[in-house]
């Protein structure tokens, strides 16, 4: 991998910045000194910071907060190369990170059989050319050349990216020409926050610059990944904006139609609705439709890049590729909207899903070594309740659904589903910023549990990042360990106890053998927020009905990764022995219309046992879109078909699923709970 020239705009930036870095070394008010080795607490290396190159202490704080949470993330970058509390970037060191395919060989990511979805090998293994910008990307070595200190200290000593950051925030404010000094206006460094972003659109900067004076307004108070407390103290400011159009940033277009929130950075870069071949079917990259009115949607589908954001967006501006709604960049948060939200992408690799559901791509990496930026959380927890408030689709992991949680159609595809966003991204942090947090409001009675671990301290040891194959997640020796980094994932067990096999999942290992530690590997795992039926408990281990049987995971009451919740199960009918288990919810044979092929309703290879109870996600219509052709000419095409049957949707294991209702009971799980 190379690094491609940046644009002329991110240019003139990174050059602006080394050269006031240059100057602001050679005349600031501080010589260069060597890293630090201070052991003080984080509190006072902020205050020391902050006194040492002239910034406010509330903005340095702001800023890092809106960074990285004063993180540390043990030296690991974020996908955007960014490194330590202040998020001083280096886009050099993460080139190299290995890009997977999008798309994995004979996936088909419409997940209709009715209308396969067959890519070029060669444009399925895109996104090519998969490099970060540099300009906004490199302010390690303006930092570096503000303090003195080398890029690889900065990168690893919190005490000394601190102080790079500070040094930058400074070099930025004198820059624009504003008053420098610890006990100056938080008000007048509004531009050199937004400068900080590294955005190179204006309303990316001020987006920015907006959510760290919202935090000053609110204040925080946390302990970081490394065991430190830090405080902001909640103040309220009145910034002076003035600074944000000296920085000449490009201002992106917003047309009228624009489905993103008023205050979030977003642009609207069209994925092509378009004919490539001489077939009524060889269309793409997604389906018309007149969602919600003829069809309501269910789901938004958090996914992951596994590229960059430039590569990802050029991809889906293909009509040969697949589309999805939007594309969430890292550095900044920044937002690119593709396909509207009353049509079709086809992103989720299950045709009912992807009929129902909103696809949203974050740039990021399920199992390298790279962390997700709260910059990035934000404005998506941002668009999402938007999106969720505006289409009535309830904020919850039955609704809000990552990639691994959406079922194979048929049991032929299960094990080539993805696992992205993958066992690192934060869904309780996700939530909180949602405003729809994880609460325990019940006990061990009521029957139901919602994983929910400390995700600092949640540190699964799993294997093999960076070596994620295609396909079925085998791992391909040597499967070294991953570091250890904060999980929102707890490990399930056959048995209440840490020697153990990890429990089986048939769509994966089909031998029966239990599923393993390799990161993709997720057979074995439940995820913050899903809930889970109550099987059992005993002592510090908590069991759950888990793809046929009990799995047990690690729940100690002085440090539980799970709360006691409360909601409906079904469980199978009287009478019946076991019921079978879906990947859609489709209608029955008699309700397609003439000359429309019948979907067939096909179960998957899990067994529901009677005796065996699971949550409850709601109840849906047996509903199939038919779309199939670019100018709907074909029978039955961009109709909604309806049937009688009706479908439960049920946590049965990582991925959700459906059972008939005609064939099970709803009832409130603290009916026949455990004990």
């Amino acid at each position: 991998m190379h690094l491609s020239p940046p644009p002329s705009g991110r240019r003139i930036l990174l050059a602006a910045a080394v050269a006031a870095a240059t100057a602001f070394a050679t005349t600031g008010p501080v010589a260069a000194e060597p890293a630090s080795t201070d052991t003080a607490d984080r509190q006072q290396q902020y205050a020391a910071a902050a006194d040492q190159y002239g910034v406010p202490q509330s903005v340095l704080l702001g800023v890092s907060y809106l960074e990285s949470r004063w993180d540390t993330h043990a030296g690991q970058p974020s996908t955007s190369g960014g490194y330590g509390p202040m998020h001083l970037t280096d886009a050099q060191q993460v080139a190299s990170t290995p890009s997977s395919a999008h798309v994995d060989e004979n996936e088909d990511p419409r997940g209709d059989d009715s209308r396969p979805l067959t890519l070029d090998p060669a444009v399925a293994a895109a996104p090519s050319g998969d490099v970060l910008p540099q300009a906004s990307l490199q302010t390690v070595d303006a930092a570096a050349a503000l303090t003195g200190v080398p890029a690889e200290t900065l990168r690893t000593d919190a005490a000394a990216n601190i102080r790079g950051g500070a040094a930058l925030l400074a070099s930025y404010q004198k820059e624009l020409g504003g008053p420098v000094g610890a006990d100056s206006d938080p008000a007048a460094w509004y531009g050199a926050v937004a400068r900080y972003s590294g955005a190179d659109t204006e309303d990316a900067a001020a987006a920015f610059a907006d959510e760290v004076y919202d935090q000053l307004g609110q204040g925080a108070s946390r302990t970081t990944d490394d065991g430190q407390r830090v405080t902001l103290a909640a103040t309220a400011v009145s910034p002076d904006e003035s600074g944000l159009h000296k920085l000449g940033l490009r201002r992106a277009e917003r047309p009228d139609g624009l489905e993103c929130p008023v205050r979030l950075a977003c642009e609207w870069i069209p994925a092509p609705y378009e004919k490539y071949g001489p077939g009524a079917g060889d269309y793409g990259n997604h389906d018309l439709g007149a969602r919600p009115a003829q069809q309501k949607i269910e789901y938004i589908v958090i996914h992951d890049t596994e590229g960059y954001f430039g590569p990802s967006v050029n991809l889906v501006k293909r009509a040969d590729y697949l589309g999805w709604h939007y594309t969430l960049r890292s550095v900044d948060g920044y937002v690119a909207q593709h396909i509207k939200a009353k049509d079709v992408g086809w992103h989720a690799g299950n045709w009912y899903v992807n009929a129902k559901s909103i696809g949203i791509e974050h740039e990021g990496f399920a199992g390298h070594g790279t962390w997700y930026t709260e910059a990035m959380y934000r404005t998506s927890a941002k668009l999402v309740r938007h999106l969720a408030l505006r289409f009535q689709i309830p904020l919850d992991r039955q609704h809000i659904l990552g990639h691994d949680n959406v079922p194979g159609i048929l049991p032929g595809n299960v094990a080539g589903m993805h696992w992205d966003p993958g066992p690192y991204w934060d869904w309780s942090h996700y939530f909180d910023l949602m405003k729809a947090p994880f609460r325990g409001t019940a006990t061990p009675h009521t029957g139901l549990v919602t994983i929910d671990p400390d995700y600092a301290t949640n540190q699964p040891a799993f294997t093999g990042c960076n070596q994620q194959p295609p396909g079925v997640p085998t791992p391909k020796p040597p499967a070294a360990p991953c570091p250890l980094r904060g999980s929102s994932a707890v490990i399930l067990r056959t048995a209440p106890s840490p020697d153990a096999p990890l429990v089986n999942d048939l769509g994966l290992r089909p031998d029966g053998t239990p599923d393993t530690m390799y990161i993709s590997d997720h057979g074995a795992r439940a995820s913050a927020g899903q809930t889970y039926a109550l099987a059992d408990v005993q002592g510090d281990w908590t069991a759950i009905w888990y793809l046929g049987q009990k799995a047990w995971f690690f729940n100690p009451a002085s440090a539980p990764t799970a709360k006691w919740a409360a909601g409906f199960v079904v469980t199978p009918k009287p009478g019946k022995a076991t019921i079978p288990v879906y990947g859609r919810a489709y209608p029955e044979k008699a309700a397609y219309p003439a000359g429309v092929p019948y979907q067939t309703i096909a179960p998957l290879q899990y067994t529901f046992a009677a005796g065996q109870r699971y949550a409850v996600g709601g109840v849906l219509p047996g509903e199939y879109y038919r779309a199939v052709t670019f100018d709907g000419s074909a029978p039955g095409d961009w109709t909604v078909i309806r049937g009688e049957n009706k479908y439960v949707q049920v946590q049965f294991g990582h991925r959700v699923m459906f059972v008939n209702l005609d064939d099970v009971l709803i009832q409130p799980a603290a009916v026949g709970a455990p004990r």
